[in-house]
Order: structure tokens, then C-alpha cells, then sequence
């Protein structure tokens, strides 16, 4: 049981908040490109910023997921993470 509450919430709770966090900022980027504030050049450049560290943070989950058992959220978690390697 103290292993199971160590894994949610020490680590998958603070990668998801980032994965979450991520998106968000790429969603307000964006919507300051539709809005004409910032060039694309410079919204294209933020945004890729993003992209590495967000597969990373995804393939990191799922496999953690994998190695505890988690077998539910592990097979949620597959398609997006094989979507993020095939664009790799």
C-alpha cells in the first residue's frame, strides 16, 4: 500500500502536472499567434522548445507504469507514447 501512494503521488502526480502544464503553455502560445501578439517564427521556436521533454516525460510514464504493474494506465498511456515515438 505505501509503495502504491509513493508512486502516485511522488511521481506520476508531479509528471502529469507537467505534462499538463506543458500543453497549457502551448495552447497560450497559440492563441497569441491567432491573436497576431507574436510572429510564427518566434511561436514555432517556443513550442518545439517543448516538444523533447514532453515525449520524454510521456515514454517515462508509461514505462513506469509498466514496471510497477499498473497495468490499466499502462495500456491508456500506449497509443499516445507510440503516437510520440513514431514522430520522433
Amino acid at each position: 500500500m505505501g509503495w502504491n501512494l509513493f508512486f502516485w503521488l511522488i511521481i506520476c502526480f508531479p509528471i502529469n502536472i507537467a505534462l499538463l502544464a506543458s500543453t497549457f503553455y502551448q495552447v497560450l502560445i497559440l492563441y497569441d499567434l491567432e491573436a497576431d501578439y507574436i510572429n510564427p517564427f518566434d511561436a514555432s521556436s517556443r513550442i518545439n522548445y517543448f516538444i523533447l521533454p514532453e515525449f520524454i516525460g510521456q515514454g517515462v510514464l508509461c514505462a513506469l507504469c509498466l514496471f510497477t504493474g499498473h497495468w490499466f494506465m499502462f495500456l491508456l498511456n500506449v497509443p499516445i507514447t507510440c503516437y510520440h515515438a513514431m514522430l520522433s
